[in-house]
């Protein structure tokens, strides 16, 4: 059975930060599929056009990634901060992102995982994203005083790779077995057809979420990890966990 769609609202959306243009359709692009099918207003913000990788230039792939966002129902922007593996921690980029979030006014931000032992660029954004969101809801710093201060209600990170999921942080894992979602998603990750002509990155992450979707009894799931402990209104909220061998 399809899911219902509902009615987005400002509230509903969902703002996915990746450090390269293909990161949020690598490491989530299952979950952005079946978020945008139940309703929710999806916004994409890349912080590089992949200037130092081995495979496509700069141009082919922000087509490739407008055309992988399209086809998962979100909307996209790049935000310029020190191009592609050069990434660094700084001030400013933090309030950049902060500026961003005031701007959207998201309910929820998925950023790549911090840990360490992947892509820098890759943690350090997450770290970045982390703090400006914290920024985003203090009403005193000056460099945003011409936006409203804004509080999202959760920060969840992704992993684009396995080496790249937090082992100190339990997942909550969502399910993306629907057939139409599954299929949105391989379509958005072939999309970026400069990258997986080079490696067989579609396989990889499908056989990931196969192996989560087989934790917990279902066909697949993607992790995220929060930031923070996630609150419920009700036990009945919670859904079998995923002991199952």
């Amino acid at each position: 059975m399809k899911p219902t769609p509902t009615s987005p609202t400002e509230s509903d959306l969902l703002l996915v930060f990746g450090a390269h243009p293909d990161d949020i359709e690598f490491g989530c692009g299952g979950i952005v599929a079946k978020e945008t099918h139940l309703g929710r207003k999806v916004h994409f913000v890349v912080c590089s056009r992949g200037e130092a990788g081995s495979h496509g230039t700069p141009a082919e792939r922000v087509v490739e990634a407008g055309r992988a966002a399209a086809l998962l129902g979100a909307t996209l922007e790049f935000l310029d901060l020190d191009g592609d593996a050069h990434l660094e921690i700084r001030v400013t980029h933090t309030l950049q992102i902060a500026r961003l979030i005031r701007q959207h006014k998201p309910a929820l931000i998925l950023a790549p995982s911090l840990v360490e032992n992947q892509h820098p660029d890759h943690s350090r954004l997450g770290r970045l994203v982390r703090d400006a969101a914290r920024l985003a809801r203090y009403g005193g710093l000056m460099e945003l005083k011409d936006l409203a201060v804004h509080a999202v209600g959760q920060v969840l990170f992704y992993a684009v790779t396995p080496d790249a999921e937090p082992t100190d942080i339990t997942p909550i894992l969502v399910d993306i077995s629907a057939p139409g979602i599954l299929a949105a998603w391989t379509a958005a990750m072939e999309a970026h057809s400069s990258q997986v002509s080079a490696r067989n990155y579609v396989e990889l992450q499908i056989t990931r979420a196969r192996f989560n979707g087989l934790r917990c009894g279902i066909h697949h799931a993607i992790p995220l990890f929060p930031n923070d402990p996630i609150r419920i209104d009700s036990l009945a909220a919670l859904k079998p966990g995923t002991r199952r061998f």
